[in-house]
């Protein structure tokens, strides 16, 4: 009987703890900040991301990367197809740089695989929502960064 009663506690406690992460995932995703940053924001989270120590640049990296995927989606839905490609240009940049640095002991690295994800669902948006010849750096650059984002989820599950 006390090996019953073990096991019950066991499987409610491994359940309990799962919906709890899920609730603080779900509320992390719904706390991602999907507003379009000017010009002066983009510029301060890139010094932010560059002047980080090694550790903190992949999450501030992700966090501009996200940034300017929101600027190129409304540049490329706005008919600005080549701001939006020198932005996604600017994407694909930073997306190498989280590529390179993941070697190193990352911060906040499930925060920047969580953020990553969100990004490149909303960069599919965007693809989709272009118009036939305007997609190519888009899909480009979505790939690139799912590149990335399998990239992060290995480091989460490797830590």
């Amino acid at each position: 009987m006390g090996r019953l009663y073990r096991k019950f506690f066991t499987a409610a406690a491994t359940l309990s703890l799962v919906i709890f992460l899920l609730q603080t995932l779900s509320c992390r995703a719904a706390a991602i900040d999907d507003s379009l940053p000017d010009a002066t924001l983009l510029a301060q989270m890139e010094l932010r991301a560059q002047q980080a120590k090694p550790r903190e640049q992949c999450f501030l990296y992700t966090e501009l990367v996200h940034a300017m995927t929101e600027v190129a989606g409304h540049q490329m839905l706005a008919g600005e197809t080549e701001n939006a490609a020198a932005t996604l240009k600017q994407v694909q940049h930073y997306a190498e740089l989280i590529h390179l640095g993941l070697a190193n002991d990352t911060k906040r690295l499930m925060n920047a695989q969580l953020l990553m994800h969100h990004t490149n669902r909303r960069l599919d948006e965007y693809v989709h929502k272009a118009a036939f010849e305007d997609r190519e750096t888009m899909e480009a650059t979505l790939k690139q960064l799912s590149r990335v984002e399998d990239e992060l989820l290995n480091q989460v599950f490797t830590h």
